[in-house]
């Protein structure tokens, strides 16, 4: 099912529920990188687009994608168990990859755990496909797999 949600450029007051959600749901197991002031910057940079997804007031879910001159790369998305499944990942990705393409970019890339097979499938169900397994990629404890979309593939 997918709900309406409104998905909006971050601002700086939202870089603490952010950082939380990064912690509490994709860093699980490893120490807390995606600090408040971590976001904060990733927010205030001109090639990185932060964006929310909202419900009312409430934040169910967050991206980030840093955009280079030719590629881009999702460093993150999280959406909190309760409002899983019901499309807003999805949502969060292809607003993105709205702004890949209207920037002129096309492929895109991204790292997961290599254990979250959950995350992989999704990523499948959108276009992305495994490219390279990562050792002890995050914080030298946990594999990653490396996927890529050609976003040309489905204009």
């Amino acid at each position: 099912m997918i709900n309406a949600v409104n998905i909006n450029i971050a601002r700086p007051i939202h870089a603490f529920t952010i950082a939380c959600m990064s912690r509490d749901f994709v860093e699980q197991g490893l120490g807390w990188s995606w600090t408040v002031q971590r976001v904060l910057a990733k927010i205030h940079d001109p090639n990185i687009n932060v964006v929310i997804a909202q419900q009312a007031d409430c934040i169910t879910g967050f991206a980030i994608m840093q955009f280079y001159a030719e590629q881009a790369n999702l460093a993150l998305l999280a959406v909190p168990p309760q409002f899983r499944r019901q499309g807003i990942a999805k949502q969060l990705l292809l607003w993105l990859e709205h702004c890949c393409r209207t920037a002129g970019i096309f492929q895109v890339y991204l790292e997961v755990r290599a254990s979250n097979h959950d995350a992989q499938f999704f990523y499948k169900s959108l276009g992305y496909q495994p490219r390279q397994q990562l050792v002890a990629y995050y914080q030298g404890k946990e594999n990653a797999l490396r996927m890529h979309h050609d976003l040309k593939v489905h204009l």
